[in-house]
């Protein structure tokens, strides 16, 4: 999918861009203030005058309309998250009624442990990965500990052999009878590797052991067919690629095959429409993706997303996914060509198949060369211990930005100038 005839120079990153059929998007979203380049959308993504627009309409309905709110529009903001949820489903290739745009990841995936993880004395373990992001494990071992069992009986990890990526088939020996629900990334946040879903879910459903996906570091930035994986659920942040704003609500999938269950965590917003308003003391569950909301859903934590689905829709999530693997495999390019006699190198998968949105550079000066970049007005992201994550983002990132940054990171080498800057960790870098 990927090009990958590149040529030394920066004007073949003028003629990919004048070329790029998402270059218009660019103009779409807000720059940051001094023209920095932004390679850190995979933790935050720019906001969008799309974004910013939708927000203000909610606000401006709000203002006209009090309490009216949830019947403007023929009752598109109390359907809200379903309603947004439905264009989203449209980046995964799920239906429209499988897809909810509710509280947060963790919570979200407290609710789908809660709801499939029903332990019996033969098949009780949870199976994860020893490198997923850590709230992943948080939600899970509360919830283990919730049933009163103990954590180390339950948990079954399967260990990464070099610390980098997760190994397939140990996964799949690893599901063996006693695992009832397995939790995995799509796309690992440090070393950027995509895991094939599809295999991984086929195995597990073969066993009779459910399996969701944690998608944050892959929605907005994969072109996933959930269709063909059919995972029982998956849940994600909205913030990340999909710029929907710092601290946006999720989004969570159910499989349809599961709208019958029980949900684990019931909330009044998860009620029938038909009689949510009867307040009565009975949880009457909808009978779709709906019921797996808890409370009354933030308007204005979700109105940016609304906004940065006119970009998608318009832009195309497969030409949004080739451009995204040219510009990861371009930046590789130029590591390999320019870079490595300065230490740094990569620890992510070239194949296009296994690799998410972004590259995982590594250097032994990692932190320092984070401030260092930023001093170039570069802002890149750093993970422990040796890892700068840079993602340049198929709406607003350009080749020539990408050319840009191998450029700094050479000076950065050349020079040491990550000596001019303090090992003492921020808060954020």
């Amino acid at each position: 999918m990927a090009n990958k005839n590149f040529i030394a120079g920066v004007e073949q990153a003028r003629t990919l861009d004048q070329q790029d059929v998402l270059a218009k998007f660019k103009d779409r979203f807000y720059p940051l203030a001094d023209n920095k380049i932004y390679m850190d959308g995979n933790s935050l993504g720019l906001a969008s005058k799309d974004a910013e627009a939708a927000l203000l309409k909610v606000m401006e309905i709000w203002k006209n309309e009090g309490i009216l709110i949830w019947n403007a529009e023929n009752g598109h903001y109390f359907n809200y998250g379903k309603n947004i949820g439905a264009r989203v489903a449209k980046l995964i290739n799920a239906e429209a009624n499988e897809v909810m745009i509710t509280a947060n990841t963790t919570l979200n995936i407290h609710q789908a442990i809660a709801t499939f993880w029903k332990p019996t004395k033969e098949r009780y373990k949870i199976l994860v990965d020893d490198l997923n992001f850590p709230t992943d494990r948080y939600a899970v071992d509360s919830q283990i500990a919730l049933k009163g069992m103990k954590v180390e009986d339950v948990i079954k990890i399967v260990e990464s052999a070099d610390g980098i990526f997760i190994d397939e088939d140990a996964v799949i020996e690893a599901m063996t009878e006693d695992v009832a629900v397995i939790l995995l990334p799509s796309v690992l946040y440090r070393s950027s590797q995509l895991l094939d879903m599809e295999l991984l879910t086929k195995e597990a459903h073969q066993r009779g052991i459910y399996i969701g996906f944690d998608l944050c570091h892959s929605i907005g930035s994969v072109h996933h067919n959930f269709k063909s994986i059919n995972p029982d659920f998956a849940v994600w942040c909205n913030y990340k690629y999909l710029s929907a704003g710092p601290g946006a609500t999720a989004g969570m999938f159910v499989n349809k095959k599961h709208f019958a269950k029980e949900v684990g965590l019931a909330g009044w917003f998860g009620n029938k429409d038909e009689t949510q308003f009867q307040l009565k003391h009975q949880f009457d569950q909808a009978r779709d993706v709906t019921a797996y909301q808890t409370g009354t859903p933030n308007m204005f934590s979700m109105a940016p997303l609304e906004g940065v689905m006119n970009i998608y829709e318009e832009a195309g999530m497969e030409n949004v996914r080739a451009k995204s693997l040219n510009l990861t495999a371009y930046m590789m390019y130029l590591i390999d060509t320019r870079l490595n006699e300065y230490g740094y190198s990569y620890t992510n998968e070239t194949e296009d198949h296994k690799r998410g949105g972004h590259v995982a550079l590594v250097h032994e000066e990692a932190y320092r060369i984070c401030m260092a970049l930023k001093a170039h007005n570069i802002i890149p992201d750093y993970r422990e211990p040796n890892v700068i994550r840079l993602a340049p983002i198929a709406l607003y990132n350009s080749y020539e930005e990408v050319y840009q940054l191998i450029d700094a990171l050479e000076n950065i080498g050349k020079n040491k100038e990550w000596n001019n800057f303090s090992q003492e960790r921020t808060i954020v870098i």
